[in-house]
């Protein structure tokens, strides 16, 4: 008779810290400079949530590499996404518009991991109504495989081969007091969070 073995779910494993984040944020920045020969058009639009606090980050690196401002804007894609009718109810956010507009300008959209690519379809569908960009492009912290769509990052953090049972955590202080990447698996993530709401007074480990 064979044994059956349960196969315990590995909590996850830190791959990027503080510092590790903050080299890719300057690679970035100075990616971006290159590219677009200065960045004297760019605009960066963050996705909400945690590609705001990067696209901040963003500006931050390019004001001090370019000696400007960078425009800088925030966009809510909930009402653009094709799972909307499958998943819990959110809250919107606001999408915030820098004053000169999107038209004509080198939109970069910033996120922070890139999965499926359906995100950035929902927000390639909310920026169309806003404006026209002569050229859109992404940034991500982590691109992490298993693309559904035909959708590539123009600048990548990290490429960070997955596996489907896996759960990547993007942690940025702005929201979760550190900053931090982690890789674990999905079941885990997913009993730590049944555990918190089933026992709300008892720490919650790091996922």
């Amino acid at each position: 008779m064979t044994a059956h073995h349960e196969t315990t779910p590995r909590p996850p494993h830190q791959v990027l810290d503080g510092a590790d984040i903050a080299r890719v944020v300057t690679r970035i920045a100075h990616e971006i400079v290159e590219r677009a020969k200065g960045a004297e058009d760019v605009v960066l639009l963050g996705i909400h949530t945690r590609g705001v606090h990067l696209a901040r980050r963003l500006q931050a690196r390019l004001g001090q590499i370019t000696g400007r401002e960078v425009p800088l804007g925030t966009l809510d894609i909930t009402m653009y996404r094709d799972d909307l009718r499958l998943k819990p109810a959110r809250a919107l956010e606001h999408t915030e518009i820098p004053a000169d507009g999107v038209d004509g300008r080198l939109v970069i959209l910033v996120d922070d991991v890139l999965f499926s690519g359906r995100t950035i379809r929902a927000a390639l569908d909310a920026l169309s109504d806003i404006g026209r960009p002569r050229a859109v492009q992404l940034a991500v912290l982590v691109d992490r495989g298993h693309r559904e769509l035909p959708i590539r990052a123009d600048y990548v953090g990290k490429n960070l081969p997955t596996s489907l049972r896996e759960a990547v955590q993007v942690r940025l202080s702005d929201t979760d007091g550190v900053d931090a990447v982690l890789v674990g698996d999905r079941d885990y993530t997913a009993r730590s969070s049944q555990a918190l709401a089933t026992k709300p007074s008892e720490p919650h480990l790091p996922e």
